[in-house]
């Protein structure tokens, strides 16, 4: 009990820390508007080029609302403790670092299922309604998967921001890959084999598969382990990153460094 009550309010007093530095605006523009608006557009996109229907880009943008608070946020979680001059103390904690990180990694989950939610919500409401209401409790649980599993991409990209300089870089970078490969919004079928291949190791591809079968009034439970699978790898490869390069900052004691 004690290491999850740490792992619960070290979570939340870093993220209060975080967006304690921003306005409320801003966490409803980038959080809740930008993913609507973002909706709107492919679907418009979609009814001019004929690519697909309204459904197709409105459950793909639901499934991309995660990037904001898990890709985006997940990144700063970590890249930013070297930005404020925080790491040193993070590492000298003689805590777990998968309580650390882990507890860090909860409320952007969270934050990144309000998310997705709130933008089915509106686009339910504006283009009508998408999901069936008996497909809402596997819809949950995909969406969850998918926020963590989003969330685990944003730790390795994070992981990779204590050596790079800019990081906002590569996290634009995955989420670009996010919108090309993973079916949200180009369908899979025009990929080449090459590029399908790749997006079935990356975050949400199964995710937003398996919530299209939702819709269909159909569920894949073997499509949403797939999810969690990946995700966990990629919060395996973020911890080892971070314990890497926790190891190397202790060698050459520099825990704030470039490199």
């Amino acid at each position: 009990m004690r290491s999850v009550r740490f792992v619960l309010i070290s979570g939340v007093l870093s993220f209060r820390a975080l967006f304690n530095r921003t306005s409320p605006a801003m966490f409803v523009g980038s959080l809740m508007s930008a993913p609507v608006f973002q909706m709107l557009f492919f679907v418009l996109l979609g009814r001019y080029t004929g690519v697909a229907d309204d459904k197709f880009f409105i459950i793909g943008n639901v499934l991309l609302a995660t990037t904001g608070a898990g890709v985006i946020g997940g990144t700063m979680a970590i890249a930013n403790e070297r930005q404020y001059s925080t790491l040193g103390p993070v590492l000298l904690s003689p805590r777990s670092r998968l309580q650390i990180w882990g507890g860090r990694a909860l409320p952007y989950i969270v934050t990144a299922l309000f998310s997705m939610v709130f933008t089915l919500t509106v686009g339910s409401l504006l283009l009508g309604k998408v999901i069936p209401v008996s497909g809402f409790p596997a819809l949950l649980l995909t969406l969850l998967v998918a926020a963590t599993s989003a969330t685990a991409l944003g730790m390795v990209v994070g992981s990779i921001g204590l050596r790079v300089t800019n990081n906002v870089f590569v996290a634009n970078v995955a989420y670009t890959l996010l919108i090309l490969l993973t079916g949200t919004n180009v369908p899979r079928g025009i990929l080449p084999p090459f590029l399908q291949t790749v997006g079935s190791f990356i975050p949400l591809t199964h995710a937003t598969e398996a919530t299209r079968t939702i819709v269909r009034g159909d569920f894949s439970l073997g499509l949403v382990g797939e999810e969690l699978a990946i995700g966990v790898c990629y919060g395996a490869a973020a911890i080892a990153l971070l314990r890497y390069f926790e190891h190397s900052a202790r060698k050459h004691a520099a825990f704030d460094t470039q490199s």
